[in-house]
């Protein structure tokens, strides 16, 4: 073997592991990459309790309740279910009901998630891009006719 061909067999093997290695990092983190879960998705995949993740979709009307020491809970719905939200902190100004919301914190059982932060839209025409799509596949919100969901 000439030292050129040990040199790309060398090459060759070490391209070789780190694809190997990049494709398993790749299906570990298969589930974790969604932006978030809604209520209908944590119910379809049956995820445990103790599963820290996003959950996504629009605060039902009726159901926001403000208790003792900033103490909040609302639910979390879309075409297919809800979730109660236990929330301890300040909302943002733009938070209300009917509006579309994205909570990060862990899931406390197949019904109840305890929030950390809770993001809301930032005017009168913005919902997360998966939001919106999420909730158009389902046939639940339409938007306004010009108004296209934006980025940040």
């Amino acid at each position: 073997m000439t030292r050129k061909q040990r040199r790309l067999t060398l090459i060759g093997i070490a391209g070789g592991i780190l694809a190997i290695a990049l494709g398993l990092v790749l299906y570990a983190m298969n589930d974790t990459i969604v932006f978030f879960n809604s209520p209908a998705d944590i119910q379809a995949k049956n995820v445990r309790p103790g599963t820290r993740l996003r959950l996504g979709g629009l605060v039902k009307e009726g159901t926001v309740q403000r208790g003792t020491d900033q103490q909040i809970t609302f639910e979390v719905m879309d075409a297919h279910g809800a979730i109660q939200v236990r929330y301890r902190g300040l909302l943002p100004d733009l938070f209300r009901e009917g509006q579309g919301v994205v909570a990060e914190g862990v899931l406390e059982s197949a019904t109840v998630f305890r929030a950390d932060s809770v993001l809301a839209k930032h005017d009168e025409n913005y919902m997360p891009r998966e939001v919106a799509d999420t909730l158009k596949k389902q046939g639940h919100w339409q938007g306004e006719a010009n108004a296209a969901p934006k980025t940040q």
